[in-house]
């Protein structure tokens, strides 16, 4: 369809929704460049939520990673 889109790693925490027994703090969702201006779109909460906080933007995950690590890493 041609439309410009940009994948963003955000901050999602739990106010202001009912308690989980899996709860998630990292996110992404996907904004669309339509009618001049960028729109925010959220596939997995596509509903209003509180605490939204934009870390990276980038064309995939990998522009937009939480982290990146090089060489050898021991995680502990």
């Amino acid at each position: 369809m041609n439309i410009p889109a940009r994948y963003c790693t955000v901050y999602l925490g739990d106010i202001g929704v009912p308690p989980d027994t899996a709860p998630m703090d990292f996110s992404v969702w996907f904004e669309v460049y339509l009618d001049g201006c960028w729109h925010m779109a959220d596939a997995r909460h596509n509903k209003p939520r509180i605490g939204r906080i934009l870390m990276a933007r980038g064309r995939d995950a990998i522009d937009a990673a939480i982290s990146t690590a090089f060489g050898a890493n021991t995680l502990v």
